[in-house]
């Protein structure tokens, strides 16, 4: 066993030498050469804690529930989600969608398959899939500096089913996530020259001697050692890829771009404006085409941590305890005006992608890019009929404007509507719901993947 504290030393090392583990290219969901059609960018917005539903008998139903109210184009949205009406015709709001795997797992441990659709469970053995983002990845990646931005409030990948990131490699590993805004930036636009080169090639030294003991290891170990060593080959083998990338992009100019309105110092104790410091990086990002595909977890479930000072934002105080007090006095109120926060931001950044002209095609950055803001929970910890908001895609084949209900016996979003205990999550669930894997593959197609399948569900969304 003497062999393996130097192998974990030197893993330690690349992980302080800040090399992430990406998903490597894959033929099977790339093209040969850039889509002739233009640029397709993904960005995915996750918040914890799902949504308010009051009952329809409660007062605060009118104002405070999530959801809108009325049919496809004749919605009427209520005061959660009335910022967005200036993009009323950019957006579509979905009902009705969520992962059967997940149905029945607590709201604590769900956000994990969010865009995996993985049967990750409440407890025992963990295993989890892909994600979209990095199947979308795969596709675009290979065209940018960086294949896919993952970003969160808490950083890290937390722990299974109390993740940090939204993002999952071809092994269901997850990605870590950065949450500092310098060192989002300096990722991106910030170029240390002679010194960044000398840091690559000690990187691929400490990765060869690594894979060299690794090798020597293996020879010596039982075979159930071997197959536990194997996943963390295919870690390695990861790493190898996006040094190989660095390498590639080393000697092209990084982008130039204007830093100094951003405070990059900002921290999630000034909620509003780190929140928006992050939605800029994206933008940016977007603009430079850095890269094309981006997530952001605005904070974990399970509770606790920093995202719950997000409430700030809006003068109330831990976000999580929100969903728990709504039947306090104003209860509704509070969740309903934080939830408002979370689209107001969403807004303002689709409003600036609006706003902005193509640099490398037709349209906007906003015609080119589907943008997803969504929780893998709705009322109280239920998952089930996730709250989702896409925007934009209109070059990809997006129709917005709607307000889309799928399945069945729920049309009105009344099934556990109302709860503030345990006992929604612990039911059977009302109604039929479709599987959100079904619009994950409309989403990979219009972004060029040629698939029918996601998760194991075949066949996309209908009338998306």
């Amino acid at each position: 066993m003497t062999h393996i504290r130097p192998l974990l030393n030197r893993r330690n090392f690349l992980q302080c030498a800040g090399i992430g583990l990406a998903l490597p290219w894959m033929e099977t969901f790339a093209a040969t050469k850039e889509p002739s059609r233009g640029i397709a960018r993904f960005v995915s917005v996750y918040h914890p804690d799902g949504v308010g539903l009051p009952r329809r008998d409660d007062p605060a139903w009118k104002d405070w529930s999530w959801f809108p109210q009325g049919g496809e184009r004749d919605f009427r949205l209520t005061k959660v989600l009335d910022v967005l009406e200036p993009l009323r015709n950019d957006i579509t709001i979905y009902s009705g969608l969520s992962h059967p795997a997940a149905r029945k797992v607590h709201g604590h441990a769900n956000a994990d398959q969010y865009l995996t659709g993985a049967e990750t469970g409440s407890e025992g053995p963990y295993k989890n899939s892909i994600s979209l983002d990095q199947v979308i990845a795969a596709h675009v990646g290979r065209y940018t500096r960086h294949s896919s931005l993952v970003l969160s409030t808490n950083a890290g990948t937390g722990a299974p089913r109390a993740t940090h990131t939204s993002s999952f490699n071809q092994q269901g590993r997850p990605i870590p996530s950065i949450n500092r805004p310098k060192e989002v930036f300096d990722l991106l636009f910030v170029t240390q020259g002679r010194e960044t080169r000398d840091k690559l090639a000690r990187s691929k030294s400490a990765l060869d001697l690594l894979i060299a003991n690794v090798n020597s290891l293996n020879r010596k170990l039982s075979s159930h050692d071997r197959q536990t060593l194997e996943q963390y080959l295919d870690a390695i083998r990861d790493t190898e890829i996006k040094l190989h990338k660095a390498e590639q992009w080393i000697d092209t100019a990084l982008p130039e771009v204007d830093a100094d309105r951003l405070n990059l110092e900002v921290t999630v104790r000034d909620s509003r404006a780190y929140i928006q410091t992050i939605y800029e990086l994206i933008f940016l990002a977007f603009l430079s085409d850095s890269t094309r595909v981006a997530t952001y977890m605005m904070g974990r479930e399970n509770t606790g941590g920093p995202q719950d000072l997000l409430a700030r934002a809006v003068g109330l105080n831990n976000a999580h305890g929100l969903t728990h007090d709504v039947k306090e006095p104003n209860g509704w109120r509070n969740l309903g005006t934080y939830n408002r926060f979370q689209a107001e931001e969403f807004g303002r950044f689709l409003q600036k992608l609006k706003e902005t002209r193509e640099p490398n095609g037709s349209g906007t950055l906003l015609d080119n890019t589907f943008a997803m803001h969504g929780s893998a929970s709705s009322s109280f910890h239920l998952s089930r009929n996730y709250p989702i908001i896409s925007a934009g895609g209109k070059n990809l084949g997006f129709r917005n404007g709607r307000y889309l209900k799928f399945g069945k016996g729920n049309e009105d979003n009344q099934a556990n509507a109302g709860i503030s205990d345990d006992s929604g999550w612990q039911s059977d669930p009302e109604g039929h719901e479709l599987p959100l894997a079904h619009l994950f593959v409309t989403i990979l197609n219009r972004m060029g993947v040629e698939t029918n399948e996601f998760a194991g569900y075949k066949g996309g969304a209908d009338r998306v």
